[in-house]
């Protein structure tokens, strides 16, 4: 697969149809660009949604393969990874770089509740349990390699 990888690039900049696109690639995988077209909400021109693909390569968003000359486009980045990074820079911005002040504002603001803070706490939980047995596996593996 090819790709320019700019994982820097700034997803608040990304335009509406740039994010429509991304939102097909996510859901449907790899796709032409004839695929994209058939799934967008409003005609445009092939030459269109292949130059809004290839700028979303450049920016790191996609890469393609090619497949009996036909390019197959799909996600370089996780949606989950594009959305982390457009909320790091909201909360740059609006929080000082605050997560805390970002979540304590979405809670007064209703957007999120107590259940959904726990549901959050205790997969923060389960993720921070991981990567400790990770850590130890690994000391233990280089300790083991020393012996």
């Amino acid at each position: 697969m090819a790709s320019n990888t700019q994982s820097g690039h700034d997803p608040a900049e990304l335009g509406e149809l740039e994010r429509d696109i991304l939102s097909i690639v996510w859901r449907l995988g790899a796709v032409t660009a004839e695929q994209v077209r058939e799934e967008l909400d409003r005609p445009l021109k092939d030459s269109t949604v292949r130059t809004v693909l290839r700028r979303l390569e450049e920016k790191g968003y996609l890469a393609h393969s090619v497949d009996n000359r036909t390019f197959l486009y799909s996600s370089a980045e996780s949606r989950q990874r594009v959305a982390s990074r457009a909320v790091k820079r909201i909360v740059d911005w609006f929080c000082e770089g605050s997560v805390e002040e970002l979540l304590v504002g979405m809670v007064d603001s209703k957007v999120l509740d107590r259940a959904e803070l726990q549901r959050l706490a205790a997969r923060i939980a389960e993720v921070r349990q991981r990567e400790d047995r990770s850590v130890r596996a690994a000391h233990s593996k280089a300790k083991e390699a020393r012996k």
